[in-house]
């Protein structure tokens, strides 16, 4: 069988009352961001990730890193690998794993045994992850304000790809590169609601307008579900209002099939097919 599993752990844009910010365990060994969500799993569930990818150092994709190392630390036998940009692992050595902020967990309990390995890795790399499932990541362009990333994630024995924007602006060469790819499933950023496009545009996030572009460069041959991430707790209803009403007057419909991303869910994405969930 070589269909991926992404369960969603956390797809906010903040924090609230069942909102729980950024984090995707696929497989049940490989974490994709390390935001709050990562606090609903059990420690046997915590103890079973061999490898978290970071698309950025912001601290809604990073907050349960630090949290989740020390919580599994007897639990484990080999130590946790981080990978990300170079410029993220920086962030996390300099003003996290500092002594100050949270143990350095790369040289605890020894520097010859650490609990946390940092891998790092460049945009067009390709990464072989998962002992008990392998899978292909490959790392896709992001534009946003530190250094950032997206991922597309396939079985090692399958062909369809789960695709993940990350936290992006508008970004042609992230499109050039997944339409030439059998994408499953799409989840792409949309944190802000039309009436703050600009602060959206500032701060290098989606808004609807933008989102809708974004869309228009999908492969006219494409035929995935799009899940929309990322949205503010206190605007996901009215972000998700204002898409629809877009994608309906450019009549996207026949071509897009839109779907609100939650916590909770499980994206199954097969070799070759179309993802449940």
């Amino acid at each position: 069988m070589n269909s991926l599993q992404v369960r969603v752990l956390g797809c906010s844009g903040a924090i609230a009352r069942g909102a729980r910010t950024t984090s995707f365990l696929i497989d049940d060994d490989l974490l994709v961001d390390a935001g709050t969500g990562v606090g609903d799993l059990s420690l046997e569930e915590m103890a079973q990730i061999d490898d978290v990818v970071l698309t950025h150092s912001h601290l809604d994709h990073i907050a349960a890193l630090p949290l989740m190392v020390d919580a599994v630390a007897s639990l484990r036998r080999r130590p946790l690998r981080v990978h990300g940009l170079r410029a993220t692992l920086q962030v996390l050595r300099a003003h996290v794993f500092n002594n100050l902020v949270w143990p350095d967990f790369t040289a605890l309990p020894s520097s010859d045994a650490p609990l946390v390995h940092f891998v790092e890795f460049d945009v067009g790399q390709s990464l072989m992850l998962g002992r008990r499932a392998p899978k292909v990541v490959e790392v896709l362009p992001a534009v946003h304000t530190v250094p950032a990333c997206g991922f597309a994630v396939r079985r090692a024995d399958g062909h369809s790809h789960w695709v993940y924007s990350g936290d992006t602006e508008r970004n042609k060469p992230f499109w050039r590169r997944i339409n030439q790819m059998d994408v499953g499933a799409l989840v792409i950023e949309t944190a802000f609601s039309t009436r703050e496009r600009q602060l959206a545009e500032r701060s290098l996030h989606l808004s609807p307008p933008t989102l809708v572009e974004e869309l228009a460069q999908m492969s006219p041959m494409a035929r995935y579900p799009v899940y929309v991430t990322h949205t503010k707790p206190a605007a996901a209803t009215e972000i998700m209002a204002e898409v629809n009403a877009l994608v309906g007057q450019l009549r996207l419909w026949d071509r897009i099939e839109l779907r609100w991303l939650e916590a909770g869910q499980t994206i199954e994405v097969h070799g070759a097919g179309h993802p449940r969930g």
